[in-house]
């Protein structure tokens, strides 16, 4: 059972994960890779509200995504955007990358060498990987605007649409922390995390949501917010 406190404070974290922009023209779309088709879904939806006039899906296979997606998860995507309607010459396929910092440094590489003038970026994730894909790309692509994105949705409706609570709770947990130890490594620009959220974070993980945690060796230290 998952406790009434655990719930409040796994909604914490979701809102914080979220960016919550408004979603605005910009260059290029560019869709991160994953178990879920909704991030095609969503780059797709946004593609034909005028968002961006190009699409880029990034992503190799993963252990939770080689038996659904055995051709590679950018490459199931396109497949997902050109079934809806999107023209093949406006989805550009990354198929290499394994995990967030590659998803941008390729995808980058990919549009310098298709000579594609980018200035802003869609950038289209999983609804709690926002603020994740988001510093990421602010380390690794700061030349350009990053407009945060993904498949509107409630938290209860995420968690319905995975089919087992516990597993959100892990990622939500697992996204925090990577927040926390990734830009001491170089990964991704420092974010302050607000006291509840980090009071939040410290709760889940004492009531033994963590399997979705990384080693951090020299542990982590929660930034106030600035």
């Amino acid at each position: 059972m998952i406790s009434t406190e655990s719930w409040a404070d796994a909604r914490r974290l979701w809102d914080f994960h979220q960016m919550h922009h408004e979603p605005r023209p910009c260059s290029v779309a560019v869709g991160l890779g994953s178990h879920d088709l909704g991030v095609a879904d969503a780059a797709v939806d946004l593609y034909k509200r005028g968002m961006a006039p190009l699409i880029v899906f990034t992503g190799a296979t993963s252990r939770t995504t080689r038996e659904r997606m055995p051709r590679g998860e950018a490459v199931h995507y396109r497949e997902r955007a050109l079934e809806l309607g999107v023209p093949s010459s406006n989805v550009l396929v990354e198929p290499n990358a394994r995990n967030t910092g590659e998803n941008i440094r390729f995808s980058k590489a990919l549009l310098e060498e298709s000579g594609a003038n980018v200035s802003s970026v869609l950038l289209i994730s999983k609804p709690y990987e926002e603020r994740r894909a988001y510093a990421t790309a602010r380390k690794l692509w700061p030349e350009v605007e990053i407009v945060s994105a993904s498949t509107p949705m409630t938290f209860d409706d995420y968690v319905d649409s995975i089919g087992d609570a516990r597993l959100v709770l892990d990622m939500l947990v697992g996204a925090l922390q990577r927040l926390l130890i990734y830009p001491e490594q170089g990964f991704m620009v420092s974010q302050s995390v607000p006291d509840d959220v980090a009071a939040a974070y410290e709760r889940l993980r004492s009531a033994g949501f963590t399997s979705r945690l990384v080693p951090d060796g020299v542990g982590h230290v929660l930034k106030k917010p600035s």
